[in-house]
């Protein structure tokens, strides 16, 4: 799967929590976030740059995060939907990722957490169909053996 592929993939799935994600799928869109940020950075300092001026204006830094959290929360869902899909991937529950985003709240947990969902994500998903549909790398073999 493709760079663009996998975007358009993501986005179709909006709010699609079932299935599963392949590797590059989830990394691809992984990389699209992060570059659409930079774009978003720039406009956000052209635009305070061009609305700033006068007692009681609002700096660079207010644009930036208004813009940020605009594209953040358009994309938050679609986000929350892949890295549920990838747990999918590995044969693991998507209450899993609920659990450890939660606990990443509690102060010094997010230490431990972040790296496993990060672990979890980086390993190769389950060979052939599982119980939470067919291989996205394989969609031919058949998850009959689950119905």
């Amino acid at each position: 799967m493709g760079f663009t592929e996998a975007v358009r993939t993501v986005l179709k799935k909006y709010v699609a929590f079932s299935g599963r994600a392949s590797r590059s799928e989830y990394w691809w869109f992984a990389l699209f976030y992060v570059l659409a940020l930079f774009p978003l950075a720039i406009l956000a300092f052209a635009l305070a740059i061009l609305f700033s001026g006068g007692l009681g204006a609002a700096s660079p830094i207010h644009y930036t995060v208004v813009i940020w959290m605009v594209f953040t929360l358009a994309v938050l869902l679609p986000l929350i939907s892949l890295q549920i899909r990838r747990f999918h991937d590995r044969n693991i529950s998507g209450w899993w990722f609920l659990a450890l985003f939660i606990l990443s709240f509690v102060p010094y947990v997010v230490l431990v957490t972040f790296p496993v969902i990060i672990v979890i994500s980086m390993l190769p998903g389950t060979e052939g169909p599982n119980k939470f549909g067919a291989d996205p790398l394989r969609p031919e073999l058949s998850a009959v053996a689950f119905a």
